[in-house]
């Protein structure tokens, strides 16, 4: 979450804005000169794609409040996150609203939602809450929650589908010093979700609170504070973990983590990490057997293509360009491109942000949530972002910045540019923060839940009229994790061949809906899916009608 600082010299500060795009914000976030965000003349195009705001109609009501004290700290400003989930079992995403209080909202699948927070254990509650990973781990079919946070941490387990009841201690979980975004995955491959939780910064009120910008007291830049590495749990089995962050070889992760996300991306049969940090190099741990090595570096990954380390918030793994390959989206600081790394196989990345278009698009923001989702069918994975300044006096600086920033959709033109969808419920500007994706109303389309820090929840309705056919697969691991979580999906039909993977974790802070979606556009039929699951067992389904939400059980090949 990098903050505005002077320039590193005066050369950088007299190039002009076209070179920035191209350096990709140079040795500095601070912009000189910049047009601002809201008067920039950025590229939007009119689509049939269209999403409107329905959160009070639908019936989430809930807002986000800063501190009154102003301004704000670097702690203060780093947001909350949300989630899409089922948390009994019913087949209809629920949400789950993280902050001081948790709030969670039953949903019947019809695109309304009740609060049953009291009924459900989790109204007494409290502490300074941030994000949530979701994960079914001991694969008794309910959804258990693990919410991260400063100073604390909690592990939530689901009983029965009605009630949570805290096991965090019982369970061997221990509260983080600033826990930032997690994820559940499959590492060992042994059936049973572990967890691992980010951290952030050493931060207290002995701390420094506040740096100077252009004589102005603002939030400090994370490079002032020592960072702190996550922590990974290994799940042993009977509702107990146990620390294996040295063990496994993650102990030596630089911290000042924002972005967590798993993904069997060199398709080696194990989950393998990514970890966006904020203003030190991001990492790519290789799963190599209980195992972990960092190829940040060495994959393109680490760094920006010039070779300086970003301000790495959110990130989210998605295959842009049907080549087979999972590629990754992260999300960084006003003044440098928003990465988006094209797997090249060999366990290479490169950044391919310019040559998609979006560096005009993205650059003046500060990035936080980050989802690829196909909005209207078309077979082509688009992109979501949540946008939102980490200083709320940025215009005190003399900057041509603002506070509240537009949410950006970016529509896929076959994989080879993204062009701007201008809405107006995605232009409205928010302190854009935690961002989760899912189809809450069982329509075949894919809605997006939004946290606005300083503001009340966005419940982004996919109103697409000339959407194309969809196929949308529920996963049930019987031998592997209940979930699914790390299965490689792959739909062929009579014009395509997508591959899709089974997860809930990426953005920020959040937790989107694990059913693995499918756009196939005129293709009314899956001719051949191929499941392969995490524990490398291969499942095959023939001949598989679109339109319909379709429930896969491991080793159950029935239709």
């Amino acid at each position: 979450m990098g903050e505005a600082k002077p320039l590193c010299s005066s050369v950088i500060a007299s190039l002009a804005y076209t070179l920035l795009l191209v350096l990709g914000g140079g040795c500095s976030r601070t912009p000189t000169g910049n047009p601002s965000p809201n008067g920039v003349a950025l590229p939007t195009v009119s689509e049939g794609v269209r999403f409107v705001n329905v959160a009070v109609s639908a019936g989430l009501k809930y807002r986000w409040q800063a501190p009154t004290r102003r301004p704000l700290t670097i702690l203060d400003s780093i947001g909350n996150g949300c989630a899409f989930l089922d948390y009994n079992n019913d087949g209809n995403l629920d949400t789950l609203l993280v902050g001081s209080k948790l709030a969670l909202y039953q949903g019947d699948g019809k695109g309304h939602f009740t609060d049953v927070t009291a009924q459900t254990g989790l109204v007494n509650l409290k502490g300074h809450f941030l994000g949530c990973a979701i994960g079914d781990y001991d694969n008794d079919g309910y959804s258990d929650l693990a919410i991260s946070g400063y100073k604390t941490g909690l592990l939530l387990h689901s009983v029965g589908g009605q009630r949570f009841e805290d096991v965090t201690r019982t369970a061997g979980i221990q509260p983080q010093s600033w826990g930032t975004s997690s994820a559940f995955g499959d590492i060992d491959g042994d059936g049973k979700l572990d967890l691992y939780i980010g951290n952030s910064v050493r931060f207290d009120s002995s701390s420094q609170q506040y740096c100077k910008t252009n004589g102005v007291n603002t939030s400090c830049p994370p490079g002032i504070y020592d960072g702190v590495a996550g922590r990974l749990y290994h799940n042993l089995g009977g509702g107990h973990f146990a620390d294996v962050t040295r063990e496994w070889g993650l102990q030596a992760s630089l911290g000042k983590t924002l972005g967590v996300a798993f993904a069997d991306f060199d398709r080696s049969g194990k989950q393998s990490l990514a970890l966006a940090n904020d203003e030190v190099p991001g990492e790519l741990y290789l799963n190599k057997g209980r195992a972990f090595t960092n190829i940040g570096a060495a994959s393109g990954i680490a760094y920006s293509n010039v070779g300086q380390a970003q301000a790495g918030m959110g990130q989210d793994w998605g295959d842009y360009d049907n080549d087979g390959r999972l590629d990754l989206a992260v999300m960084t600081f006003t003044s440098e491109l928003k990465p988006i790394y094209r797997n090249e196989g060999s366990r290479l990345f490169t950044d391919n942000s310019n040559q998609l278009g979006l560096s005009n698009t993205t650059i003046p923001y500060v990035a936080f949530g980050v989802k690829w989702l196909d909005a209207d069918n078309d077979g082509w994975l688009d992109l979501m972002i949540t946008n939102g300044h980490t200083s709320d006096n940025i215009a005190d600086t003399g900057q041509a910045y603002t506070y509240r920033e537009p949410t950006l959709f970016l529509k896929s033109e076959k994989g080879t540019r993204f062009n701007r969808i201008s809405l107006p419920d995605l232009d409205r500007p928010i302190v854009g923060r935690g961002l989760a994706i899912g189809d809450y109303d069982n329509d075949g389309r894919m809605d997006a839940l939004i946290v606005d820090s300083e503001g009340e929840a966005v419940l982004l309705h996919n109103e697409t009229q000339k959407a194309g056919h969809w196929l949308t697969l529920r996963l049930i691991g019987t031998v592997g994790n209940r979930d699914g979580y790390g299965a490689e999906v792959v739909v062929e039909t009579a014009n395509r061949k997508i591959v899709r993977h089974c997860h809930a974790d990426g953005s920020y802070l959040s937790s989107s809906d694990p059913r693995v979606h499918f756009g196939l556009g005129g293709d009314a039929e899956a001719r051949k899916i191929t499941i392969r699951w995490t524990n490398g067992r291969t499942q095959t389904l023939d001949n598989i009608k679109a339109d319909r939400i379709f429930t896969v059980k491991e080793g159950d090949t029935s239709k």
